[in-house]
């Protein structure tokens, strides 16, 4: 299941750039689910764990990856951390609830981030209410955004 917890979340990982770039593992890029994010959310294609191949960039390091995919695999790596989910657009709601389906996730938002028309399990910890659409979750979440 998914967990959010709207608003600010003091120990939650802010700057997940900077908390990426010095932790991440070669392995984590080359990762099935990894190279799959990669290519839906940044259109590019890993090469091997230190080269990716951006239709924008070239040839980029690991560390030149979107906000929103550095996140994502922060989020699929390091499951025992809260990160700043807000550094990810709605390109990545898909990925976050697929995180979420393949073992518990907790994230923070500070946005209301769009999850899509389908049904969810989402637990907003703010309240403890679980939710099952957007239509359930906009005004509970609106309340702390």
């Amino acid at each position: 299941m998914l967990n959010i917890y709207y608003g600010n979340m003091p120990e939650a990982i802010f700057n997940t750039a900077v908390y990426f770039k010095n932790v991440y593992e070669d392995e984590w890029i080359t990762d099935p689910v990894a190279r799959e994010m990669i290519l839906d959310v940044d259109k590019s294609i890993v090469l091997d764990n230190a080269v990716i191949d951006s239709p924008v960039m070239g040839k980029i390091a690991p560390t030149e990856l979107s906000g929103g995919v550095k996140t994502l695999i922060l989020m699929k790596n390091e499951r025992s951390k809260v990160f700043n989910a807000s550094t990810c657009g709605d390109n990545c709601a898909q990925w976050i609830l697929k995180l979420a389906d393949m073992d518990e996730l907790t994230i923070n938002l500070r946005h209301l981030m769009n999850f899509g028309n389908g049904t969810f399990d989402i637990r907003i910890m703010n309240t403890n209410q679980v939710v099952h659409s957007m239509k359930e979750l906009v005004p509970i979440a609106g309340l702390y955004v």
